[in-house]
């Protein structure tokens, strides 16, 4: 491998990262014009590992517009990132699998109670710098990535869920 090659690899990496986090801030801010351009035009993402559902990535973001209205704070860990990137003799290819962990806390909508200054619709634990989550969940991710003009973006992302703390539980 010449350090062309290897340079050109470690910017592919970097780049990978990126749209990785791309995807976790996207979700948690809400920024779904966001999360659609990280995907390729027939991306996809699959939820049904967590309880969800599956289809073109423009459908799931309207699905997750939705569904995460009933967590207004959430925040996505993703870590253990494994990223494998496609080996055509010593190059590197223009396709790529990543393999990552995700911690996920998020807190529930509910009506701030009176005279504890959180605003309607926010989690409010009443703790001051804010809620503690109701539902917590861990799992991985798996993304396949293609490069494309643009750079790289998603085609595919499936969640595999392993655990999950409720209110309930």
């Amino acid at each position: 491998m010449t350090q062309r090659v290897a340079l050109a690899t470690v910017l592919d990496r970097l780049a990978i990262d990126a749209v990785i986090t791309g995807y976790a801030v996207a979700v948690d801010d809400g920024a779904w014009s966001d999360y659609g351009a990280l995907f390729t035009p027939d991306g996809r993402a699959d939820y049904r590992g967590a309880g969800g559902v599956e289809g073109p990535a423009a459908e799931i973001a309207r699905w997750l517009e939705e569904t995460m209205r009933l967590f207004p704070v959430r925040q996505h860990l993703i870590v253990n990132r494994r990223i494998d990137l496609e080996d055509l003799g010593g190059y590197t290819g223009d396709r790529a699998e990543v393999r990552a962990d995700y911690l996920n806390p998020m807190g529930l909508a509910r009506k701030a109670a009176s005279g504890s200054g959180g605003a309607p619709g926010q989690a409010d634990s009443g703790q001051p710098g804010g809620a503690t989550p109701d539902f917590v969940t861990g799992g991985r991710y798996t993304f396949e990535l293609r490069r494309a003009e643009a750079g790289w973006l998603i085609h595919t992302v499936t969640v595999h869920e392993k655990w999950r703390r409720t209110p309930d539980a």
